[in-house]
């Protein structure tokens, strides 16, 4: 490509942008309102201690292959909090005023310059006045002039931050390095934060086992080593040896941690809005996964199944997955997070399919496990039958004022008697051979999202409800039911007598199963020509 000379190339930029913003009339409308994020940033407000600021930082762009970018994804706190969905950026918002008269202001938007250049190639930047205009935010700078900031980060009593972004680079590494100078921010491993964050916000007494498991292997790394208190709870300990330990933890790392605090508590409840896109996002996945049950063939492949899941995403606005999806036949089925779907024919083995659709950032996560031919044969039907009964119980208990945990223990209830009738296990204790994993996490701006994990569901929380069972090949059960793996998952809408199952319009039953795979799809009798 020849290099155009600058005035050429201005004219170019000026024409290409004059004809985009004509089709910028055809965007979706139900976007969040800035109203929204400034709604979102008042509530924030209110959580932090007097004379504290909290700073979040955008995502870095990573590398896909060679030039190429990966497609960018917001860091789902800053679009959350602002509206902004660029890379080198950083949020701002102050307790209290800062300053006084007409001047003062309690937020800081620093944004991407704008680069008519680089957005011929690379898409549009909103860039100051777009951020004021479209964001309502009255106080935005280029992130070039970070090193600039008004205010002195080291006279607030508290700096409320999440963990830094690592190998940034470019323009955001350059904020990061400043803002740990500025507010004396020093240095703490990732790994051991997040591992952190994890037993602050997750453990308790009926997932301690869990915890400990999760932890064991991840003691070996130097930062880890030398953190005596992480140390403990690797070799495990009763509940309120685990409360003295997390009231220690947060002594110790309070101003990371209070952020995660802050942020469970407010996107843990899901406002209107976010209802709103929730339900969509759910409903055209639960759509989708309907549609695989008419159109799955015995001779088709995993990879044919993701497509139609991702081609009725697309076909509802849907502008990504929640997450890779996962279409996992027979032996497959038996990976929690099989991602290769590679497998070319189905036969007559159950497929496990855990798809998302991501809708204007709100992540979907619905499983079902679908036999090719239509039919479940007597194993199959007996193993989806365990699993279907103990989330129908489980989905029945979601209103506000259950407790958390008892979600758990009930599906591990039903769960063990399920496979215990069928003599899969002979107690209760070797459950966890065969479903390894949690029933119920929050869904939301992330497929895993930020929200409380201890005390009582609330209303207006979103969470899956998706007990499983995984028996793969050489399990010491009889081999009729080796490589049957079987999860069924629901994204639920808690209300404060009731709940909603968000993706109902995808059958649960095995019996509503077979009625839609007798149904014909509308990718019936595709036909493409073969490669040569």
């Amino acid at each position: 490509m020849k290099v155009l000379s600058k005035a050429i190339l201005a004219l170019s930029v000026a024409a290409v942008f004059g004809q985009q913003s004509v089709a910028q009339n055809n965007i979706p409308k139900d976007y969040l309102s800035k109203e929204f994020h400034a709604g979102r940033r008042d509530a924030l407000r209110k959580l932090m201690p007097a004379n504290s600021v909290a700073v979040i930082f955008a995502y870095p762009e990573r590398v896909f292959s060679n030039d190429v970018n990966y497609v960018y994804h917001a860091n789902p706190d800053l679009y959350y909090f602002s509206g902004y969905k660029e890379p080198d950026a950083a949020l701002l918002v102050f307790k209290d005023l800062q300053g006084t008269g007409d001047t003062a202001f309690n937020e800081i938007l620093y944004v991407r310059k704008r680069d008519p250049q680089q957005e011929q190639w690379t898409g549009r930047r909103l860039g100051v006045d777009g951020a004021k205009s479209q964001l309502g935010f009255k106080r935005v700078y280029n992130s070039n002039e970070f090193r600039k900031m008004p205010v002195d980060l080291k006279k607030f009593t508290t700096v409320v931050y999440d963990n830094l972004p690592e190998a940034a680079g470019g323009a955001l590494q350059g904020m990061i390095t400043l803002f740990k100078a500025k507010a004396g921010v020093k240095d703490i491993d990732k790994g051991l934060m997040t591992d952190v964050k994890v037993v602050m916000s997750y453990s308790n007494t009926h997932n301690l086992e869990q915890i400990v498991k999760y932890m064991k292997p991840r003691m070996q790394d130097d930062a880890h080593k030398n953190e005596p208190l992480m140390q403990q709870i690797s070799v495990g300990m009763d509940s309120v040896a685990l409360e003295g330990i997390k009231a220690k933890l947060q002594a110790k790392y309070g101003a990371s941690n209070v952020f995660t605090e802050y942020t469970n508590a407010l996107r843990g409840i899901k406002q209107p809005e976010e209802i709103v896109l929730m339900s969509k996002s759910a409903q055209l996945s639960a759509i989708a996964h309907a549609e695989v049950m008419k159109a799955i063939k015995p001779s088709m492949s995993e990879r044919e199944l993701e497509g139609i899941l991702l081609y009725v995403h697309k076909k509802y606005g849907a502008e990504d997955e929640g997450y890779p999806p996962i279409v996992g036949v027979g032996a497959n089925a038996c990976i929690l997070h099989y991602e290769e779907n590679n497998e070319t024919v189905l036969n007559n083995q159950m497929v496990l399919l855990d798809v998302g659709s991501e809708y204007h950032g709100y992540s979907a996560d619905v499983t079902r496990t679908v036999p090719p031919t239509g039919k479940f044969t007597e194993e199959q039907k007996a193993i989806y039958q365990v699993v279907y009964d103990a989330q129908e119980q489980v989905i029945n208990m979601c209103k506000a004022g259950i407790k958390y945990s008892d979600l758990e223990k009930k599906t591990g209830e039903v769960l063990a008697a399920g496979l215990i009738k069928l003599g899969i296990i002979n107690d209760a204790k070797e459950l966890r051979t065969y479903y390894p994993h949690g029933v119920s996490h929050h869904v939301g701006l992330d497929v895993h999202d930020k929200g409380p994990y201890a005390g009582n569901l609330e209303a207006g929380m979103i969470i899956t409800i998706e007990p499983g069972i995984y028996i793969p090949a050489g399990s010491k059960c009889d081999k009729k039911w080796w490589n049957i793996g079987v999860r069924i998952e629901d994204d639920i809408l808690i209300g404060k007598d009731k709940f909603t199952n968000l993706s109902a319009d995808a059958p649960r039953t095995w019996q509503a199963v077979e009625k839609m795979a007798a149904q014909s799809s509308i990718f019936d009798g595709a036909k493409f020509p073969p490669l040569k």
